[in-house]
């Protein structure tokens, strides 16, 4: 491989979370090759994100579900993509679709895992996942090894645009004078849910002790998800709901400022975990095996004390409990969850 880049494909067309988690790469890349352009593909919807990140120079949203859907889409996507000049290709991506894509591109250099099978096919140099003994970072930095970046993973910043912080730091001033809850209930994956009752609970108690309490959602979540719970903590004239409000760089802007922010295993924790944000996660299907846990000494994950021979049921949960009794989210309890954001609260005030 060559010394040095100057315009660099990197590919990660998961999901929101999986596109924060490429940061810290994406850092030891502007790190390796400071004069390259770096290019990130990340998931349609999910560009505005990172187009302020000071390490890159542009972000393209690629439509997993529209116009760019099926294999002769992303083949042509993939020509496409290798008549733009880029001499460096990089996948943190396993589908077959992002194989096919890298392939077609031919661009001289690509890298990527070496599995699936298909993944052969697809790039000039391969690297092991590792993926029971590594964590997803630390599996992402493996794909620096043929580049020569190795060490540690880099610590990363999240950079907003400029009109996003500002509208968070107006909103915030004005409620400054109370600890402040954010909480986020929703996630892609119904089993990942903790039940709505236990997030009304930690409304009612932490509205009772004087905290003020933000409901953060993704579309589609505020007139449902975040409603109902509203409604059902029967302090819903108490509680801001913000659920669909907000682009991706408003909702980031505004989690940074909060003191304690709950979540299921979602996109969000990792936005919170990458700012230093006091952080509670809730994890039930889902392990720390899988290298997806927030990361950080701010981050406490909370999950069943209960030794369940059915958890883990897949790598990212599922529709239902196939148990029928979701026993590794119902088990964590509204009082360690209360504990833990009490304790994170602490902490913040006392650092103020």
């Amino acid at each position: 491989m060559k010394d040095n880049y100057k315009k660099i494909a990197l590919w990660q067309t998961a999901f929101l979370g999986d596109a924060v988690l490429t940061l810290p790469f994406i850092k030891a890349l502007s790190l390796r090759y400071p004069d390259a352009e770096i290019h990130l593909f990340v998931r349609k919807g999910v560009e505005p994100l990172f187009e302020a990140q000071k390490e890159l120079t542009a972000v393209h949203g690629f439509a997993k579900r529209g116009s760019q859907k099926g294999l002769g889409a992303a083949y042509s996507f993939g020509r496409k993509l290798g008549a733009q000049g880029f001499d460096l290709w990089i996948s943190a991506h396993t589908s077959f679709r992002s194989a096919l894509i890298s392939r077609a591109t031919k661009i001289h250099d690509r890298v990527g895992y070496d599995e699936p099978w298909f993944s052969s096919f697809a790039y000039t140099n391969r690297v092991k996942r590792k993926f029971d003994r590594l964590e997803e970072v630390e599996r992402l930095m493996t794909l620096g090894l043929p580049l020569g970046i190795g060490g540690p993973a880099p610590i990363a910043e999240l950079n907003l645009q400029e009109e996003a912080i500002q509208k968070a730091a107006d909103f915030f001033e004005k409620i400054s004078d109370t600890p402040v809850i954010g909480i986020h209930p929703g996630s892609t994956w119904e089993t990942k849910k903790w039940p709505e009752q236990n997030f009304a609970e930690i409304i009612k108690k932490s509205v009772d002790a004087g905290f003020r309490v933000i409901l953060f959602g993704g579309p589609g979540e505020e007139e449902s998800l975040c409603a109902r719970i509203a409604e059902q903590s029967g302090r819903k004239d108490d509680v801001l709901n913000l659920s669909g409000k907000l682009s991706l760089p408003e909702l980031a802007a505004y989690i940074k400022h909060v003191d304690a922010y709950l979540t299921n295993d979602s996109g969000p924790m990792h936005i919170a975990w990458i700012q230093n944000v006091p952080l509670v996660a809730l994890f039930g299907p889902t392990v720390r095996r899988f290298g997806f846990f927030p990361r950080g000494e701010n981050s406490t994950v909370l999950e069943s004390e209960s030794e369940l021979k059915c958890r883990p049921c897949g790598l990212h949960g599922g529709k239902k409990c196939s148990k029928k009794h979701h026993k590794c989210m119902m088990d964590i309890t509204v009082d360690r969850v209360l504990d833990e954001l009490l304790k994170k609260i602490a902490i913040r005030r006392s650092e103020s």
